[in-house]
């Protein structure tokens, strides 16, 4: 088990929420093993291809994230653990709201300089021809 790795505590919480084996042939990757490599993949930013092996093939993982957040699968564990924690009183509701303004420099131009700009443009275009 890799560091960020889901721990045996959690995957016993998630394992009833997910969905069932594989409906087509072939041996599927472990449920587990992929939610592994999405939360690494997250954690770390890197493309699906460079994802490492030990997460089983990239597209099989990329595959099942994309088709587990379109039908809400994905979703689902995450909502239903934070509510059991909601109920057993240990979700900190508290929302820090940051308000935090970003000023232009003084020599910034405003939209009237660049509408102005562009008409002498049009002007010294016109005198050319």
């Amino acid at each position: 088990m890799g560091r960020g790795d889901v721990t045996n505590a959690e995957w016993e919480r998630f394992r009833p929420l997910l969905p069932g084996g594989g409906r087509r042939g072939g041996r599927w990757n472990d449920h587990r093993t992929t939610i592994d490599g999405v939360l690494y993949r997250v954690r770390t930013g890197l493309p699906w291809r460079d994802l490492p092996e030990r997460f089983g093939p990239w597209i099989t993982v990329c595959k099942r994230h994309r088709r587990w957040s379109a039908d809400g699968t994905w979703q689902m564990p995450l909502t239903a653990i934070q509510a059991e924690q909601d109920a057993e009183g240990r979700v900190d509701w508290d929302i820090a709201v940051d308000s935090t303004t970003v000023r232009a420099h003084q020599h910034a131009p405003t939209a009237t300089e660049r509408l102005r700009t562009w008409a002498g443009w049009e002007e010294l275009s016109a005198a050319a021809h």
